[in-house]
């Protein structure tokens, strides 16, 4: 499988603007991701009935005309790691350089994948040219990222656990990966080896990805409760309780930390900024609406993690605020009526996020106005309006915006005018936002294939 797309590269990142930025793709079951020149008059147009592909149907809008936007983003850069949730501890991933032209280079079945009863939560990371996969059943597995090649296998379930669960997560830190699971155990493994270092019974399962920063490991428990081990033998430096709640979307937001900060987001739509150190309280806010019209807008919780970016903090809740916050005070930048369960990812001047309405978005850093909204199709049944679909991301790799889907899709969108690229089938449908390490970009499907594009 390779992903091909039509469509033109941004000319010029600089004063130019992107007035003329991208074409919409053509799609194809060709296997390359291809940038072509669009004046070549020798192309000719792929046969076949045209198809829109992206939703016409939009809740939000703009707060700017078209064609107004004038997104000007900031050159990609390599990328060589991506040892956690969200990247960096900071969340802060801006735009990633990856090869024009990528191919599927190999992939690997993991272990079990997802059922009815097992989810994946957890993305894959990579540390020192190695990636590490957690699949449903707590095991862990090491590849060599060049070629596919297997290191070594870790079953870390319990004996005597025999219902299944759902983890939280992987880590990467100086030569150590550290697990957080949902049987309560937080590991340390030896990246090399694949031996445990140490293991610390927390009692309280973790459905969250743990962060790691400065030699601390911060793991979130499903009663909210934030917990700070030390990365060298797993004890319990601090800890931090939240408002408990009944109810909860599956899976959790993983800490940002950055300037000797953590900032936390819990299930009840509170979200804390405490002392890495010592975890005292340097403010809280709470991303709650007041205007929640149901029993599942009325899930708070904030699910996409927090990013710090330039003394910043961007965040979004379930529940429909999405804020930019002042790291230091703690004072509100701005706030939007804006829900969402997937991360932002922001590149220079902007934020892109997918709201619970499946619309990709593009909004300004600077004062929180929406420059672009574009649907993402809702139902593999789009007439009968069945199989809901699922969008994870988005990621920006070169001057494409990367989504995957439940529909077994992933699609590729200019960040500049919201317009698709192009789209590539993956072996199932996904869960879990893609990666991108030193040039690949890494898909863990629910069926458990872990494939890599290059």
């Amino acid at each position: 499988m390779r992903f091909f797309l039509r469509n033109f590269t941004a000319y010029s990142r600089t004063i130019v603007l992107a007035a003329l930025i991208a074409v919409t793709a053509g799609l194809s079951g060709c296997d390359t991701l291809k940038r072509l020149d669009p004046f070549d008059k020798k192309q000719k147009p792929l046969p076949g009935e045209r198809i829109a592909v992206l939703a016409n149907e939009r809740s939000l809008r703009a707060d700017v005309a078209p064609g107004e936007a004038n997104v000007v983003l900031p050159a990609p850069t390599p990328n060589d790691s991506w040892p956690m949730a969200g990247g960096y501890a900071n969340h802060a991933m801006h735009h990633i350089a990856v090869r024009d032209n990528i191919d599927e280079v190999w992939s690997r079945d993991i272990g079990t994948g997802a059922d009815d009863e097992l989810r994946f939560v957890a993305t894959p990371i990579v540390g020192d040219g190695v990636v590490f996969a957690l699949d449903t059943e707590s095991e862990l597995t090491a590849y060599r990222l060049d070629d596919g090649d297997t290191i070594w296998d870790l079953d870390l379930e319990p004996e005597e656990d025999d219902e299944g669960h759902i983890g939280g997560g992987i880590a990467y830190e100086r030569g150590r990966v550290f697990v957080a699971t949902g049987f309560g155990v937080v590991f340390a493994v030896d990246a090399k080896t694949g031996q445990v270092v140490w293991q610390e019974r927390i009692g309280i399962p973790m459905r969250v990805q743990p962060t790691v920063r400065g030699g601390r490991v911060f793991v979130v428990t499903v009663d909210n409760n934030l917990i700070a081990l030390d990365a060298r033998d797993g004890k319990t430096l601090w800890t931090h309780q939240g408002s408990q709640e009944t109810a909860a979307l599956l899976g959790g937001a993983s800490p940002a930390v950055d300037n000797g900060i953590v900032v936390v987001p819990y299930s009840s739509g509170e979200l804390y900024a405490l002392r890495a150190d010592t975890g005292r309280v340097q403010w809280q806010d709470n991303l709650v609406s007041i205007r929640r019209t149901d029993a599942v807008a009325s899930l708070a919780q904030i699910r996409g993690r927090p990013v710090i970016d330039r003394g910043r903090v961007i965040a979004i809740s379930h529940a429909g605020v999405m804020a930019s916050i002042d790291l230091r005070t703690g004072r509100r930048n701005w706030a939007r009526e804006i829900g969402g369960t997937e991360s932002p990812w922001i590149a220079g001047d902007y934020i892109y996020t997918i709201t619970n309405e499946n619309e990709l978005i593009c909004v300004s850093r600077e004062d929180g106005k929406v420059l672009w909204v574009t649907g993402l199709p809702r139902f593999e049944d789009p007439e009968d309006k069945e199989d809901p679909i699922i969008w994870t991301g988005p990621i920006l790799v070169s001057d494409r915006l990367i989504v995957a889907g439940s529909n077994d899709e992933a699609l590729a969108i200019s960040p500049y005018n919201g317009r698709l690229l192009g789209t590539v089938e993956l072996p199932d449908g996904v869960s879990v936002p893609p990666i991108v390490a030193n040039g690949s970009v890494i898909f863990l499907a629910n069926d458990a294939d872990l494939v890599v594009y290059r």
